[in-house]
């Protein structure tokens, strides 16, 4: 099934009669219990919140949410709770990870620690956001708005493996893959130029399997077409593309917000690389993106 938009996802795990159960780290702050509850009404999940009993317990009491459909698992602090969310994960008690009351550092610290946590040694790990915009024709898949500041050309080749796997779970045959930049011409001081060939070639020559990447792309030709026409650009990425990659933190995190908030974009996004998909939530989103990456990472969890 192809899934065209955000509220598609939510079809497909409805649909399925084994939910995968999310362990929250440390979920002791309203946003997290809400999101996770409203998730588990929705039939989207299994949720199993991890901290302090006692406080998770009244702030279900002061929403009026039923505690008997959630799981809890007591833990007293943040740093605790954040490992044995990741515990529970390793050994098989939950498919999926989200972040709750516990500061990003931690929570990540938890996820790689070398012995105890989620990432096997030399992995990249990168953030993947699934995007619905509206003055865009389909989802797209982007990358990385959030953990890698200034990624190298490994780990771009890992950022295009976790984008179009992501389309590819979004029902996307062969996912185009446009590699932006500030121009479509390869300029040798301007590295994201140069890398963005570099990684268009491979894929020409099949180094890269599985999509079709062309850069580097302008992000107006890669998802207008009326623009790559008038700049004579010839690529069936060219105003149709699936994914994203962006050469920087930067660039990338200013996409994500302005699509989000002056445009009003509906997004999910995960944490990819790990040995289950992460949910790693800003205090600034909103309970439906929290619930869209819930559902997206899911969605992803084998």
């Amino acid at each position: 099934m192809k899934i065209e938009k955000i509220a598609d996802i939510y079809e497909v795990l409805k649909g399925r009669t084994q939910k995968k159960r999310l362990v929250v780290a440390y979920a002791n702050d309203n946003h997290s219990i809400e999101a996770v509850y409203k998730a588990v009404q929705a039939g989207l999940i299994e949720g199993i919140l991890v901290g302090d009993t006692e406080v998770i317990y009244r702030v279900c009491e002061e929403n009026n949410y039923d505690v008997s459909c959630l799981k809890l698992v007591q833990e007293s602090s943040d740093v605790k709770g954040a490992a044995r969310a990741v515990e529970m994960v390793r050994n098989g008690e939950a498919d999926v990870l989200m972040k709750g009351l516990v500061s990003t550092d931690k929570y990540m610290h938890a996820i790689l620690n070398k012995e105890k946590g989620l990432v096997d040694p030399n992995a990249v790990i990168s953030h993947v956001t699934v995007m619905e915009c509206p003055t865009y024709h389909k989802l797209l898949t982007v990358s990385d708005v959030a953990v890698i500041p200034c990624p190298d050309l490994k780990q771009k080749m890992a950022i295009i493996k976790y984008v179009t796997r992501t389309a590819g779970k979004l029902g996307v045959e062969n996912p185009k893959v446009a590699m932006i930049a500030p121009t479509e011409q390869v300029l040798p001081k301007v590295q994201s130029t140069v890398d963005a060939a570099i990684l268009a070639k491979m894929n020409e020559r099949g180094q890269i399997a599985g999509a079709v990447i062309e850069g580097p792309m302008a992000l107006d030709i890669a998802i207008d077409r009326e623009a790559a026409e008038i700049k004579k650009v010839h690529s069936p990425v060219a105003g149709d593309a699936d994914c994203l990659v962006f050469p920087n933190l930067e660039s990338a995190n200013v996409f994500y917000k302005t699509c989000s908030k002056l445009l009003h974009a509906r997004l999910g996004a995960v944490l990819a690389g790990a040995k289950v998909p992460c949910v790693l939530s800003s205090r600034g989103d909103s309970v439906d993106t929290k619930l869209n990456s819930i559902a997206l990472a899911a969605l992803l969890s084998e």
